[in-house]
């Protein structure tokens, strides 16, 4: 069974708590004119959201199972010492997993913007560990976060062919997915970077 967006802890998407974001429309216009993001993806997604929202937690494990192999990706949720911060991670996965949902069945509006930066400042020097109030690594680096890319995109197919869609629709919904996933880093990105070089 799936959280509600009432009982996610930390989950703010639309609340005053959001600042707005320093991405313009006309910004958010031009980067999924870049992306070749259209009304046809955006419908696509729908249907993707349809099969993928009762997996969003297992689809987290899936990605987190990759970050525990390596332990200088775990070092940025762990305790100080190293150890595996349970509560840190308990906390963040229904986030985690109710950001697929919000990928699909979101629009793609002011809000949406708003909360993509509030993401992103998540993972930087900014925000990081204040919403959960834990003592992990101060930030993630955007390196890692850009380099995880591949594998957000490659294991989300699978579970897209679970919906018993064509392959042809499954096709389509997996680019709608790598342009949305692309899309949201790109914004991400404003959040390390100075306005002058992003």
């Amino acid at each position: 069974m799936t959280a509600t967006t009432k009982t996610i802890v930390g989950y703010t998407y639309g609340t005053s708590v959001v600042a707005p974001s320093p991405i313009t429309m006309e910004d958010l216009a031009h980067l999924k004119e870049t992306a070749t993001f259209t009304t046809e993806d955006e419908r696509w997604l729908r249907r993707a959201g349809a099969i993928l929202a009762d997996q969003a937690e297992e689809m987290v494990d899936t990605w987190r199972a990759v970050i525990g192999e390596h332990p200088f990706l775990a070092h940025y949720s762990a305790n100080p010492d190293g150890t595996p911060n349970a509560r840190y991670s308990a906390a963040s996965k229904p986030r985690f997993a109710q950001w697929i949902r919000d990928t699909c069945e979101r629009p793609y509006d002011q809000a949406w913007l708003d909360y993509q930066q509030e993401i992103a400042l998540r993972h930087t020097r900014a925000k990081k560990n204040k919403t959960d109030d834990v003592d992990s690594a101060p930030y993630i680096p955007l390196r890692y976060v850009l380099a995880f890319v591949p594998v957000i995109l490659l294991t989300t197919k699978p579970f897209l062919e679970k919906g018993g869609d064509s392959a042809a629709d499954v096709e389509r919904m997996y680019a709608a997915w790598c342009k949305t996933v692309l899309l949201q880093v790109a914004l991400w990105s404003r959040a390390y970077c100075d306005a002058a070089n992003w």
